[in-house]
């Protein structure tokens, strides 16, 4: 490897980390602004989209300039193929975080309703899941990679859950038919957030492991 293309990696390492720690930031935001109903929180979680988007198309960018002026082949060429996916799904996280805090928003406008199955568990593990994937990038830790897949089976169960739960509150208080909506939206978009985080810790593994376990059962 060059010394320009080493730099030109090394840049493009610390732009990836750059861009997981933000959109890390935007889910913690966006899930304590619903949990905690913040308003200006909120607000904040929203406009750090721009700032995510920018990132995203710098990012890519940068690949793709590294693809034409180096062709990077074997360990360098996998790292930049997965970056490029792994630079889409934070994207997608992070529109999935404004679109919490605009529920959180629309929440507030209402009579503070009892969340219908728990919020702050389901949140939890999918932070977890976030902090660990995020781990596992910064050090290429396989064993945190695959730790991951194992907690979206947790989420999954908790997503169904909430579910059944909304459904039975809505037959029973129809009343707060629009807050129950809101929160299975809530739910659904932090089980896509998992999905997502999961997309990510199987790249990582493509990247140590020249792996591509999507689909494929890890055990």
């Amino acid at each position: 490897m060059t010394v320009h293309m080493l730099r030109e990696m090394e840049k493009l390492k610390k732009m990836i980390l750059a861009l997981a720690a933000l959109v890390e930031e935007s889910v913690q935001q966006g899930v304590l602004a619903l949990l905690k109903r913040d308003a200006d929180l909120a607000r904040k979680v929203i406009e750090m989209g721009d700032q995510v988007n920018q990132l995203e198309v710098d990012l890519e960018e940068e690949c793709l300039k590294i693809l034409a002026l180096h062709q990077p082949v074997a360990v360098d060429l996998r790292y930049i193929v997965a970056v490029l996916k792994i630079n889409n799904d934070f994207e997608r996280i992070n529109d999935l975080a404004g679109n919490l805090a605009e529920r959180a928003l629309q929440l507030m406008n209402d009579p503070e309703l009892e969340p219908p199955f728990a919020v702050q568990r389901m949140s939890e593990v999918v932070e977890k899941m976030l902090k660990k994937t995020l781990d596992s990038l910064v050090n290429m830790d396989l064993a945190l990679a695959l730790d991951v897949l194992d907690l979206d089976d947790e989420v999954d169960s908790l997503h169904r859950e909430s579910f059944a739960r909304t459904k039975d509150r809505i037959r029973q208080q129809p009343e707060q038919l629009d807050g129950l909506i809101q929160y299975l939206s809530i739910s659904r978009y932090l089980e896509r957030i998992a999905d997502l985080t999961t997309n990510v810790a199987e790249d990582v593994v493509y990247m140590v492991e020249g792996k591509i376990i999507r689909h494929h059962n890890t055990a």
